[in-house]
């Protein structure tokens, strides 16, 4: 497989920013001439490796910071943007999308942006019966969509948060019961009183009273999380209110969805702390059930936190993680990888995932090689979330996490999988409308970039060929 050259412009420019140098005084630095540098800055050159060197010996820069970042996230957006229909054939080529998301992020953010509006406009219009007489009706992006999109180019990881939560967890235990007894000393102290209910929601807390109610009914690892989550709002506020700022969400209902996505994260990073979950991950090989009992966390839990193992200086794993519905529509999702997730609609279905509601309590192991010739370990496992009690509704996911074939040897999960023969590895996708193949026999649409023809007399896998 070739070696794909590394073009970060825009870094080097941040860089370069932030240092406060010239672009004379930086390719001096560099060891570069300044015609050099300033084709490096603006793609014309990759970034050669006595740059990348020099990076990490002059600045201390970390360097796997070159090949990682927005750019890839856009491209996948911007391609399944350009697969709406109101486009036609008028689509941009991949190579014009690749110099878009490099040279000029902000506007593939702002293109995107118009995209998302455009669509909210059209679906509103579809169901204008609904939206007339409704007062204050004004167009803004999806206050879900918004919030979103903040932890998918923050890369899931939220330092400030990550580094709270870090010394916070660092006087409360081990984890497990330990650790949910160690909240509840803790809030004992700051005058809160805990209470467990049969007939109570997941969590309640009445600010007058001083008093936080849970359900009896959820899983040790649920109430450990929730009362974490409490925590955050009543401890980390201004820390919150302080990220919200930085992020500038354009509704007070964005705004709030936001805080408590943090307030989760700052749970999820209380229970599994960030560098004693590394160090255990590089033990154990990334076993998700041992780390799961050694942090008192459930399966999915652990495989989320994974996903944001992303800190400059000590990175762990980039990782994939994705949770599905039964009717395939992704619920949450994130990528370090260079594999980007559908914004809309559900995921591939050659994906291991959606085998997974088929074979409860197993894990799914499945060799994957996306259309770019990027090859994957994925893993998949269902997840069931009982309500306590008979005749409650329950709550069934599928949960998948995946990395590239390079770090298969820090997994368990792949002992034993014939990494070597290329047949191995199926072909998988991100969504019907931007993937090239044209022999998938679950294809749904035909690819934007590839034109139909119609054969009435010859019928194969499609309906149509493609050219």
């Amino acid at each position: 497989m070739a070696t794909r050259k590394l073009y970060a412009g825009a870094k080097l420019r941040d860089l370069r920013g932030r240092l406060g140098l010239t672009q004379k005084d930086f390719a001096a630095k560099l060891g570069v001439s300044l015609p050099y540098l300033n084709q490096m800055e603006n793609n014309n050159r990759p970034v050669s490796t006595t740059v990348v060197l020099a990076l990490a010996q002059e600045f201390g820069f970390d360097v796997t910071e070159l090949g990682q970042g927005d750019s890839e996230r856009l491209i996948s957006d911007m391609r399944e943007a350009l697969a709406d229909p109101v486009f036609g054939e008028h689509a941009p080529p991949l190579a014009d999308l690749r110099l878009t998301a490099s040279n000029a992020p902000a506007l593939a953010r702002a293109f995107l942006e118009l995209h998302r509006a455009y669509r909210q406009t059209h679906e509103r219009l579809a169901s204008l019966d609904e939206a007339l007489g409704r007062e204050g009706t004004q167009m803004q992006p999806s206050p879900w969509e918004e919030v979103r999109d903040f932890f998918h180019y923050c890369d899931n990881y939220i330092d400030a948060v990550d580094r709270a939560a870090e010394h916070y967890a660092h006087g409360l235990g081990q984890g497990g019961a330990d650790l949910r007894a160690a909240v509840i000393a803790h809030l004992r102290e700051r005058g809160i009183t805990v209470e467990f209910s049969q007939s109570a929601p997941l969590r309640s807390y009445d600010a007058e009273r001083r008093v936080l109610t849970m359900s009896s009914l959820a899983q040790p690892e649920t109430l450990t999380f929730q009362m974490l989550i409490q925590v955050a709002l009543l401890r980390q506020e201004k820390l919150l209110e302080a990220t919200l700022d930085l992020a500038r969400f354009q509704s007070d209902t964005a705004r709030a969805i936001a805080k408590l996505g943090l307030a989760n994260y700052f749970a999820g990073a209380v229970m599994m702390p960030y560098m004693r979950l590394l160090e255990a991950a590089q033990e154990t090989r990334h076993d998700l059930e041992l780390l799961a009992a050694r942090f008192g966390a459930s399966v999915e839990q652990v495989a989320h936190r994974l996903s944001t193992l992303q800190r400059p200086g000590a990175k762990g794993i980039p990782f994939f993680f994705a949770r599905v519905d039964q009717a395939g529509t992704i619920t949450k999702r994130h990528s370090a990888t260079r594999l980007q997730f559908a914004r809309f609609g559900g995921a591939c279905p050659l994906w291991n995932v959606h085998q997974a509601f088929e074979t409860p309590n197993q894990f799914l192991r499945q060799l994957a090689e996306t259309p770019d010739g990027v090859r994957y370990v994925l893993l998949a496992r269902d997840v069931t979330k009982p309500a306590g009690r008979f005749g409650a509704p329950v709550r069934r996911f599928a949960i998948a996490l995946g990395c590239e074939v390079k770090h298969a040897g820090a997994l368990v999960y792949a002992d034993g999988l014939d990494l070597g023969r290329d047949r191995a590895f199926e072909p998988i996708g991100i969504s019907c409308r931007i993937c090239e193949r044209t022999d998938c026999h679950q294809r749904s649409v035909p690819p934007l970039e590839k034109r139909i023809s119609i054969h009435p007399e010859r019928r194969d896998i499609l309906p149509y060929s493609l050219e």
